[in-house]
């Protein structure tokens, strides 16, 4: 089943439709997230007029405009796209204004790969501009998950049934769709290693400039690859920024701890790091649960890149595979619950108790979800949800907290068979998932 896509033809994502709905709503878009994940390409899809600040033949000309007037890059057709619109910050209060003074939906499109500084601007925007985060493309969207079971609908109708309901993906599939990522690029490339050099080129690009071009501040190369190491070795675990600081200074004995979180800064900022909160529902004292962030990566193929690993080395490791793999599932859980404005964190506590997500809701749902690569972790997984969910339940009805109760129970894997088990739980493969 190893896909290959014509090239230049364009795959929907599921942030399209988000897109579509929200500029009916109100005047501008950001789209931010990674490069090399499609934001341009999409954006594009619904923009009826292009501006691209790094156009090397005009790019000098784009900049001391936008300081002489910036009002003047805004003009053309509705929507207007404005790509890397944060080479120029001062674009963003020229925006705001003028959906002020036109008083209009669906005016401006801005697309950029870091998160800008928020003192470089003057307005925050609110009720004129409204930001979207688009990651790398999720199983469905590059067309390797089927896309029978939809998260959202799982929600509506936890009884639906499921049992049944097969994934076509096999694991080396999946560790191969792992370590290529869901960066569009690859997609259109004809080989296997040609599609796994597109990760490996975004990772030198991060390394070797874009981690000093994001703020102007110098960055050695080296060390940078040194912090994403570390953080690979240790992704989808709960391990401290001090043990992860002992780890680097193995290499780099002089790392002070102003300068690896000034690192840790501008990865995040690139959108490469992208960890997951805790989550923390008053069930348990407040030195029980544990409140660090689960370290994980926008893609699981930056983990694979960092560390050199390659399929055939994951696939007789799957242990190490088994992290990589709930990366991989938490950044198309968050793909596809985007929809619904969903979010997504973990609860772990002292006692050994956990859930390897919490995905959210706007609306106050809730489901609790593990991550097993294989059936052999099933049973464990369930017996952790059942007692988590046990105990929430005991503390809404004694307690009365203000939350309510999961609206279902469910393991992620990586295997063929989607079921749902006696005591509810449902059993669903990754590539069902959409």
């Amino acid at each position: 089943m190893w896909l290959f896509i014509m090239k230049n033809k364009y795959l929907k994502r599921v942030i399209d439709d988000i897109l579509e709905e929200r500029l009916e709503m109100i005047g501008a878009i950001v789209i931010e997230g990674p490069k090399w994940c499609g934001k341009t390409t999409t954006a594009e899809q619904h923009a009826k007029s292009v501006l691209k600040l790094q156009d090397p033949d005009k790019s000098k000309s784009y900049m001391e405009l936008s300081e002489i007037k910036p009002s003047a890059l805004l003009e053309g057709e509705t929507p207007r796209l404005i790509d890397e619109w944060q080479m120029a910050p001062v674009l963003w209060d020229a925006v705001r204004t003028s959906v002020d003074n036109l008083n209009d939906v669906g005016l401006y499109i801005l697309t950029g790969s870091t998160s800008v500084n928020e003192s470089e601007i003057m307005h925050s925007g609110t009720g004129r501009i409204n930001k979207l985060i688009m990651r790398p493309m999720s199983l469905f969207e590059s067309k390797e998950s089927n896309g029978k079971i939809a998260i959202n609908d799982l929600f509506n109708s936890p009884d639906m049934d499921i049992d049944g309901i097969r994934s076509e993906l096999s694991i080396e599939e999946l560790i191969f769709a792992s370590c290529r990522g869901g960066w569009p690029d690859s997609l259109n490339k004809k080989t296997k290693k040609a599609q796994l050099f597109i990760v490996s080129n975004y990772l030198d690009n991060i390394c070797e400039s874009d981690v000093s071009t994001v703020d102007g501040v110098k960055r050695d190369p080296q060390r940078v690859k040194t912090i994403l190491q570390s953080y690979a070795r240790n992704i989808s675990t709960l391990v401290s920024d001090e043990t992860l600081m002992k780890d680097i200074q193995a290499n780099f004995a002089n790392i002070s701890k102003p300068t690896y979180y000034s690192y840790i800064g501008a990865l995040t900022r690139l959108f490469v790091i992208n960890n997951v909160p805790a989550w923390n529902p008053n069930i348990r004292s407040a030195t029980a649960i544990r409140s660090s962030s689960k370290k994980e990566f926008i893609d699981p193929s930056i983990a694979v890149a960092s560390l050199g690993l390659t399929p055939e080395t994951l696939l007789h490791d799957l242990n190490t595979f088994g992290f990589i793999f709930e990366n991989l599932c938490i950044r198309d859980l968050t793909v596809y619950s985007s929809l619904v404005d969903g979010k997504i964190s973990y609860y772990r506590d002292k006692y050994g108790l956990e859930a390897d997500c919490v995905l959210h809701l706007k609306d106050g749902r809730y489901a609790l979800i593990e991550f097993k690569l294989g059936s052999s972790g099933i049973e464990k997984g369930a017996k952790n949800l059942i007692k988590l969910d046990n105990l929430i339940k005991k503390h809404i009805n004694e307690d009365k907290l203000n939350i309510k109760e999961p609206s279902f129970l469910a393991i992620v894997t990586g295997g063929e068979l989607a079921y749902t088990r006696p005591d509810g739980i449902k059993i669903l493969p990754v590539g069902c998932l959409r």
